[in-house]
């Protein structure tokens, strides 16, 4: 029941090479999307929350970048008080 004379021409075979290629490239690309749309859904929103400068300068002491001085100082001038704008 060969309807285009029992064989494929060239042509025949290319177009259903080309075609099986797309094919399988269109599957895979809406594989990925549909995997990253639900992964993206299903995690936490990822929005940068600013660090407080205050936390800012305690892990900078806690790794001894500044000692408790200079800590004090800036603790001071951060939260206003006037006394920590003396110099030393």
């Amino acid at each position: 029941m060969y309807w285009n004379g029992h064989g494929m021409t060239g042509w025949g075979w290319f177009t259903m090479s080309i075609s099986t290629v797309v094919l399988w490239a269109l599957l895979i690309t809406i594989a990925i999307l549909i995997f990253r749309t639900l992964n993206r859904a299903s995690g936490a929103p990822r929005t940068s929350v600013p660090t407080p400068p205050e936390q800012l300068l305690a892990e900078r002491f806690a790794r001894g970048e500044i000692d408790e001085e200079e800590y004090q100082r800036r603790l001071a001038v951060l939260r206003g008080n006037g006394s920590g704008l003396t110099k030393h």
